[in-house]
């Protein structure tokens, strides 16, 4: 069993954190600790997280039972618990609307270009969970199919959700998450976006293994401008032209007729 004190003091760290940066905006966001196999701690519903005392701190079951706190905890405490449920390996989960990550749920683009090392090899992809209704078990579901490979996830037109080995950890890979959209917006409008290559990625998954990062979900690994697939963009180029030459010649034969 895990010494509450401590989580309680981890807790009210990362609440006051994701209020500080903007990753949450008056009572929004939650945050949960696993105790044991039957008890977890959880964000109380209605409070800011930014300004939370120990004592507004609520542990319940798996079902959802107050067994000691005087508030409400958060409605959305059936995510958290199945998110311990689905990963024997995870104690800490963070749920927040950081802005950048949050805008690329909305528009529909999952964070898993193959860009930055650090989040290559911390995170790997990042993808997006279909939308579910906030506070019912629909906003969780559509994260089941990415939970075993992944530990951040977007949720479509709502927010951002990341798990990990305890509540820290689980809170440093939501603020990787928010600095890669960060960067990555800031690179989109700066009209490129430089992916790295098949072969660094592999040496970067190589060190999510080294250190003993055993979710699977990697980035989307551009294709080879020197492949034939479709998104190759020579193989684009040369479509084009030809297709150019042909429109030509059928020009050509008409003007002569």
């Amino acid at each position: 069993m895990k010494n509450i004190y401590t989580l309680k003091k981890d807790i009210l760290a990362v609440g006051r954190r994701v209020y500080e940066r903007g990753y949450v905006a008056s009572n929004d966001g939650n945050i949960s600790a696993k105790i044991d196999e039957n008890r977890i701690l959880i964000t109380p519903t209605g409070v800011s997280k930014g300004f939370m005392e120990a004592d507004d701190l609520v542990i319940i079951d798996y079902n959802g039972k107050v067994l000691n706190g005087a508030k409400k905890p958060s409605s959305e405490y059936s995510m958290h618990v199945k998110m311990y449920q689905e990963r024997a390996d995870v104690n800490g989960v963070c749920h927040a609307h950081p802005p950048y990550a949050t805008g690329f749920a909305v528009a529909g683009i999952p964070l898993d270009q193959c860009v930055l090392p650090e989040v290559i090899v911390a995170l790997g992809g990042i993808p997006i969970a279909e939308y579910g209704l906030p506070g019912t078990d629909k906003l969780f579901e559509p994260v089941l199919k990415y939970v075993q490979t992944h530990d951040a996830f977007l949720l479509e037109n709502h927010g951002a959700l990341t798990i990990g080995k305890d509540v820290l950890n689980a809170y440093h890979k939501m603020e990787t998450m928010e600095h890669f959209a960060h960067i990555l917006f800031v690179s989109r409008m700066l009209g490129n976006v430089n992916t790295l290559s098949r072969e660094h990625v592999g040496d970067l998954v190589g060190l999510r293994e080294k250190f003993g990062i055993t979710t699977g979900g990697s980035c989307a690994i551009d294709s080879d401008p020197k492949d034939d697939g479709p998104s190759s963009p020579l193989n684009n180029q040369i479509d084009e032209d030809a297709l150019v030459e042909q429109i030509t010649n059928s020009v050509l034969k008409h003007l002569k007729t």
